[in-house]
């Protein structure tokens, strides 16, 4: 039997057939995407089971204020079907505050699952965190601006003189004021606050775009001191096309959402989540 070079088979109906071996790159390559489709596994958190309308793992809420905060929340879901949870953790696991609230409340389910109107109110004392996540039907009520002021003007000022239950407390009425009174007061806040921060980017974005330029001009004249290229001329004008490896590399970190760990998360009490569900909506302070 002839021999036959690495990669061809024999000759069959006088046509030769080729092997069709996988050249290195593209196996690296192939091997690379399956890698990015796979994604990095999800971190895990260890959160603590629904067991009340307040859960207070890290032990901030003495009894009275505790019962006092209860008949408030209540109160609001019996009259509104709006279901607010207070939750105070001993520690954010590493992580940041804004994936820990939408981890948790998607993990209790707070609020109805047609309306999706809860409202998590989550306080990490160890990390000086505090964030109000809220259900998707309520993000147009209950919007990023008035969650923003209600911490900033309720909340931190209290937390910052080691008053938990007094700063809990205060979030609680402005966040049930927002829902289900007249939120004028909060609102005009929420403007002078926007205006404010208006007037600040307004005198540093010329100075951000004049160091943004320069970055990118270093950047530029750095990738092209030390990337391999080719000079041609188009119309007129001779033109550096770089090739190679890219000038930026990619890369991705941080946790993927949708991934729970520790407790099976069972409720005790009777007191359960309606099914509601996140996508981010509220906002976070640090004090």
């Amino acid at each position: 039997m002839a021999s036959t070079a690495p990669g061809i088979l024999p000759r069959r109906g006088g046509k030769t057939r080729r092997r069709i071996w996988p050249r290195p790159e593209l196996a690296g390559l192939l091997l690379l995407c399956i890698v990015c489709l796979a994604g990095e596994p999800g971190r895990a958190f260890d959160l603590p089971p629904l067991t009340g309308r307040v859960v207070d793992q890290a032990g901030v809420i003495p009894a009275g204020s505790r019962d006092a905060i209860e008949t408030k929340l209540k109160d609001l879901e019996d009259k509104s079907g709006i279901q607010l949870v207070v939750a105070t953790v001993k520690s954010l696991q590493g992580g940041d505050v804004e994936t820990f609230a939408n981890d948790l409340f998607r993990r209790w389910k707070l609020g109805e699952a047609k309306k999706n109107n809860g409202v998590l109110l989550l306080v990490a004392p160890t990390e000086h965190k505090v964030r109000i996540e809220v259900g998707y039907g309520l993000e147009g009520t209950l919007t990023d601006a008035l969650s923003s002021v209600i911490i900033a003007s309720a909340m931190v000022p209290r937390f910052k003189a080691n008053d938990f239950p007094g700063g809990i407390e205060r979030g609680v009425d402005g966040i049930i004021s927002v829902l289900t009174t007249d939120a004028a007061e909060w609102h005009a806040k929420a403007r002078v606050r926007a205006e404010d921060q208006q007037s600040l980017f307004d005198v540093l974005f010329p100075i951000l775009m004049v160091l943004v330029i320069i970055f990118i001009f270093r950047h530029m004249v750095s990738s092209a001191g030390g990337t391999s290229g080719t000079l041609v001329r188009r119309g007129g004008r001779t033109i550096f096309i770089p090739y190679g490896g890219a000038p930026w590399g990619g890369g991705s970190s941080g946790w993927g959402g949708g991934s729970w760990g520790g407790s099976d998360g069972g409720f005790s009490g009777g007191f359960s989540g309606g099914g509601g569900s996140s996508g981010g909506g509220g906002a976070s302070g640090s004090w």
